[in-house]
């Protein structure tokens, strides 16, 4: 849900999975240890080429900050079909970056699927992540803004064919949308209940965003243990966030966290 334009795609690496397929991904790394990594998480059928990506990739080159950022199974440069991938499938992309690519602390940056996939993988590896920026974050997406807002003739529909396509206002065709990303994300909702983080979490979000309503971001952070959580409107700010003050305020906030 992280519609960024992208350019054309520069050289990537590839992390070897099973069955032959591979995670693009760029790293910029610096060899000075003294500053967290940063590993950016990126949106729902968006690639690492997008504006928030590529802006973030520019500060940490300033800062001398190594940072890494991929393209989940299916999406960008990375292999497989998008419409067999899952939650836990682009989670476990996810965590391989973390284990097999990342070292030491990290901040996790999660732009809208991104936020929800950031979560999971600090309630998974907590010991690796020093703080989580949230850019209109997206959890449980699948089901608050998908399922629940289907009819229950629309439901029977989708059952029944096993995908449908979604209106978007990035993508002419939509977004097509099956019933086992559904079905497979109610195994990763992180909204019910109290989420067991207990590093610093701070989220940006769109007033207006039509996307994705601040709401979930709110609900995000209040589930949240830890004590150190902000949230931050930007009256007016859409979903894409890459306006002056959205970016400004995101490289304010990882020089906040990267002390």
């Amino acid at each position: 849900m992280d519609h960024s334009p992208s350019a054309t795609s520069p050289k990537f690496l590839k992390l070897e999975r099973e069955n032959k397929d591979f995670i693009a991904y760029n790293r910029f790394d610096k060899k000075t240890k003294n500053l967290p990594e940063v590993l950016f998480l990126g949106g729902f059928k968006s690639d690492m080429l997008g504006t928030k990506a590529t802006f973030l990739e520019s500060i940490c080159e300033i800062r001398n900050q190594t940072y890494t950022r991929f393209d989940y199974f299916g999406h960008g440069s990375s292999s497989g079909n998008f419409t067999e991938g899952t939650i836990g499938l682009w989670l476990s992309d996810t965590l391989a970056m973390i284990d097999e690519v990342t070292k030491g602390q990290l901040v996790l940056v999660g732009s809208s699927m991104g936020g929800w996939l950031m979560t999971l993988a600090a309630l998974a590896r907590p010991t690796r992540i020093k703080a989580l920026l949230g850019i209109a974050a997206a959890p449980d997406f699948t089901e608050e803004l998908i399922w629940a807002t289907l009819t229950e003739s629309q439901r029977k529909d989708f059952v029944r064919q096993g995908i449908i396509q979604t209106p978007s206002q990035y993508e002419n065709q939509g977004f097509p949308i099956t019933l086992q990303l559904i079905e497979e994300g109610r195994s990763h909702l992180v909204l019910p209940k109290p989420i067991d983080i207990h590093c610093p979490a701070h989220f940006i979000h769109g007033a207006a965003d039509q996307d994705v309503p601040w709401m979930l971001s709110r609900r995000l952070a209040r589930r949240i243990k830890s004590p150190n959580v902000t949230l931050t409107l930007v009256k007016n700010g859409d979903h894409r966030l890459n306006t002056p003050l959205a970016l400004g305020r995101l490289e304010s906030l990882l020089n906040e966290v990267s002390l």
